[in-house]
């Protein structure tokens, strides 16, 4: 069922300037298509694929479509996923769907929301993640499927109408340049950073062998800068009670500040560890999706 929310400003309103929402893919990332039209709709899916079919809120507004092609090897759906997921939190979004093929709705989901065409988007019907989230009156949808030695990624965005410069025409662009994921330019611009795709058990605190990308990128940073003072701060879901997880979320942030400091010689009055447990959650408990992506640990700066 589909329910209808327009995204139109007023006609006498003033233009609104929108702020884009720019995803850093890692290296091995080709962009195959950007397509923008002024105006347009897009029912965006809201809930998984069930008997009365697929949830989904009808948008208009200027629409933006872009696809990518990555090359990952071996690395799974989820590891493309995550650290994009990460950066749509980052930027202010509430999630109101986050779910991987099976939950999704399988084939049914994925035939009932909308694909750029092949070839310049690949979903294997059960190997993809999806994504829809909001932000005040703009609104994005990201999916991620794999076709193995590459990925494919699927980012639509919905900005109100008036709120950028209008385009009569959709526009098909080149091909932009790959751009490495910048952990530097995100910890100078939003004082924070999530260290995606670490490995910890559940209940544990033991940090996986790695090795981890995000912690070989900020060991750099802070070795490249011996006066950078950064918090290592551990998050958790809201299973068992506050004390249990402020304590499990502060050992997993002091593994993280071991690893740094055993593996890539960082001095430890750099590193500080404290753990909230679940107290800033970045996403519903209410589902397994929500409370994998609370399992985090973040990097907060505290100086230059």
């Amino acid at each position: 069922m589909i329910a209808r929310l327009a995204l139109c400003a007023a006609l006498a309103a003033t233009p609104a300037l929108a702020q884009e929402l720019s995803l850093t893919l890692p290296q091995g990332s080709r962009q195959l298509t950007e397509r923008i039209r002024a105006l347009d709709s897009y029912a965006l899916p809201t809930g998984v694929h069930g008997a009365e079919g697929l949830p989904s809120v009808l948008l208009e507004g200027r629409i933006e479509k872009r696809t990518w092609r990555i090359s990952i090897g071996s690395k799974t759906t989820l590891q493309v996923f995550a650290p994009l997921r990460d950066q749509i939190l980052e930027a202010g979004y509430e999630i109101l769907l986050d779910c991987p093929a099976e939950n999704c709705g399988g084939f049914d989901f994925r035939f009932a929301t909308e694909v750029v065409p092949s070839p310049d988007m690949y979903v294997a019907v059960r190997d993809y993640r999806f994504l829809s989230a909001m932000r005040g009156d703009e609104a994005l949808s990201l999916l991620v499927s794999r076709n193995p030695p590459d990925a494919y990624v699927q980012l639509i965005q919905v900005f109100p109408a008036g709120s950028v410069v209008l385009d009569p025409i959709a526009v098909e662009k080149p091909a932009a340049a790959a751009v490495p994921l910048d952990l530097a330019g995100r910890l100078q611009t939003r004082g924070r950073v999530i260290l995606s795709g670490l490995d910890f058990a559940t209940g544990s605190d033991a940090l996986g062998e790695g090795p981890f990308d995000t912690l070989a990128e900020l060991a750099q940073l802070l070795l490249r800068d011996g006066g950078m003072r950064l918090v290592l701060v551990g998050h958790t879901d809201n299973i068992g009670s506050l004390e249990t997880n402020i304590d499990l979320s502060r050992q997993r942030a002091e593994a993280v500040r071991a690893r740094l400091i055993e593996q890539y010689d960082i001095r430890p009055e750099q590193l500080q560890a404290q753990g909230v447990g679940y107290l800033a959650p970045v996403a519903s408990n209410l589902t397994l999706e929500g409370r994998e992506a609370n399992r985090r640990v973040e990097a907060v700066q505290v100086s230059p």
